[in-house]
């Protein structure tokens, strides 16, 4: 038992070492922990980056945050609790990472809810993820406002202006959904950059949820995906891709900005044809 606990010790060094190598905490930010019994959590350190961990710093904790290896000059994160009460949440849960990723802690910060029926890969190894909203770091409020939104198949959380969690069966799975998270976020933001992203539609997401249940991945919403379920949450992000036109070349010399309206960030016929005449005239005047 001791060599296999030392050996999660040795994996959870590993992994930090990718978080870190990843860019998805700076300093000592972020945490890990892995469940190795129904009151034991082996977790990591406060103060130590992720990128430099040794196997004698990880600490042990009961299922109430106190620390029982109590000769470890190593204290326990205190973010710990976070991790305790999705373990407590969610029984099937052996490993909990929380991070900083930059990509998907936009979003966190933003308060924009990450948009469905976009990226095969994210629907079935992510699933919904849902956002919490802001809560002190370090305090009860923390895992208060998460816990209420993990579901049976609730796999990751942004938490507001924060960062995010990601849990699963392993580390190595867990830390896998970390990285999913935050490319998929990564994409959408150089989606917008091209001011377009396409929406699969009813009929292409029951399908690929179809799929996902083949994978023996469940997802709750083929219940009603060909109703148009799948999606919903999406009007903040599409809402983002209002863009900002200037009806002349310049803002100087009396020129104005205008909005588009459109909601799909396509130029109308007749708006071109007046933007078109704006620059003209702008040009003739001062040749």
């Amino acid at each position: 038992m001791a060599q296999n606990v030392y050996s999660i010790k040795k994996e959870m060094c590993e992994i930090g070492k990718r978080i870190w190598q990843k860019g998805f905490c700076a300093g000592n930010e972020g945490n890990h922990s892995v469940r190795i019994s129904d009151n034991r959590v082996l977790t990591t350190p406060t103060g130590i980056s992720k990128g430099f961990l040794t196997p004698d710093m990880i600490c042990t904790v009961d299922m109430e945050g106190k620390q029982i290896d109590t000769s470890n000059k190593y204290k326990r994160t205190s973010e710990v609790l976070v991790h305790l009460a999705i373990y407590k949440k969610r029984p099937d849960v052996k490993a909990v990472i929380h991070s900083h990723p930059p990509h998907a802690t936009t979003f966190a910060i933003a308060q924009i809810p990450l948009p469905e029926g976009i990226h095969p890969e994210a629907e079935v190894f992510l699933g919904r993820v849902p956002t919490a909203p802001y809560a002190t770091p370090s305090k009860q409020d923390l895992p208060d406002s998460i816990t209420p939104l993990i579901g049976p198949q609730t796999n990751s959380v942004l938490m507001g202006n924060h960062g995010s969690v990601s849990f699963s069966t392993s580390l190595i799975d867990t830390y896998y959904k970390l990285e999913i998270l935050d490319a998929y976020c990564r994409i959408l933001l150089l989606t917008k950059q091209l001011g377009h992203a396409n929406i699969l539609n009813a009929q292409q997401m029951t399908e690929l949820l179809e799929v996902k249940k083949k994978f023996g991945l469940p997802d709750e919403r083929l219940a009603c995906s060909a109703q148009g379920c799948v999606g919903e949450v999406n009007d903040p992000f599409l809402a983002s891709f209002n863009d900002v036109r200037p009806s002349t070349a310049c803002e100087c010399g009396g020129g104005n900005v205008t909005h588009s309206t459109s909601t799909s960030g396509a130029m109308g016929d007749a708006e071109f044809e007046t933007l078109v005449q704006t620059i003209t005239d702008q040009i003739l005047a001062g040749s």
